[in-house]
C-alpha cells in the first residue's frame, strides 16, 4: 500500500504540471468557458480522453516488448528527467514572460477541439513518449498490465477536475486564470518537476 501512495503522489504531481501549463487546449478552454460555463470543459476532456487512452495503452504494449532490452529503463530514466527539466524551465519562462491568456476561437465544439488540440499538440505527444512512459514503465513493472489502468486512473481525473474547474471559473471572471496563486502554484510545481527528473536520474544509478 505504500508503494501505490508512493507512486499516486508522482503521477498527481508530475501530471499536474503538464495538466495545468497553459497552452492550446488551456487557451481554448478558457475561450469556450466563458461562453459555455464548466460543460465545455467536461466535454474538452472527454475528447482529450478519446486520444490519451489509446495512446497510453499503445505505450504500454511498447513497454512491454522493450522491456527485453536490458537498457531500456536506464534510457526512458534519463529521456524522462531530461524532458523534465526542460518541461520545468519552459513552463518558468512562460509564466514570467506571458502576458494574458490568448483566446482561440474555432467553429468547432468543445469535444471536437479537445480531440484536436490532444492529438495535434507536439508537447502533449512528447510527454508521453518521455515523461509518460517513464510512468507507464514503472506502472507496469509492479502491477503489470494493471498498472496501465492504475495509470490512467490517477491521472485522468485531474484533467476533469482542472478543464472543468478553469471552463466554470471563467465563465464567472475572465481574470482569474492571471493570478499571483496562479504563478506561485505554477512556480512550486516546476520545482517538484526539478525533484522528480532528479529521482528518474537516481534509478540509473542505483
Amino acid at each position: 500500500m505504500e508503494q501505490f501512495f508512493e507512486f499516486a503522489l508522482s503521477v498527481i504531481v508530475i501530471s499536474a504540471s503538464g495538466v495545468m501549463t497553459p497552452g492550446p487546449l488551456f487557451a481554448a478552454n478558457v475561450s469556450y468557458g466563458l461562453r459555455e460555463g464548466a460543460r465545455s470543459g467536461i466535454k474538452m476532456a472527454i475528447g482529450h480522453t478519446i486520444v490519451e487512452f489509446p495512446l497510453i495503452v499503445l505505450l504500454g504494449v511498447g513497454v512491454f516488448s522493450f522491456e527485453i532490452f536490458p537498457e531500456f529503463r536506464t534510457i526512458i530514466s534519463i529521456l524522462g528527467a531530461i524532458t523534465l527539466f526542460m518541461f520545468a524551465i519552459i513552463q518558468i519562462k512562460t509564466i514570467f514572460t506571458r502576458k494574458e491568456i490568448s483566446k482561440i476561437k474555432t467553429k468547432q465544439g468543445p469535444l471536437i477541439t479537445g480531440i484536436l488540440l490532444s492529438a495535434l499538440n507536439p508537447f502533449f505527444i512528447i510527454w508521453w513518449l518521455t515523461i509518460g512512459f517513464k510512468l507507464i514503465s514503472d506502472a507496469m513493472l509492479i502491477w503489470a498490465f494493471a498498472g496501465i489502468i492504475i495509470l490512467f486512473a490517477l491521472h485522468i481525473w485531474m484533467d476533469f477536475a482542472w478543464l472543468g474547474a478553469i471552463s466554470f471559473f471563467t465563465s464567472k471572471s475572465s481574470k482569474m486564470i492571471s493570478n499571483r496563486n496562479y504563478k506561485m502554484l505554477m512556480i512550486s510545481l516546476s520545482v517538484a518537476l526539478i525533484y522528480f527528473g532528479i529521482s528518474f536520474l537516481s534509478d540509473t544509478v542505483f
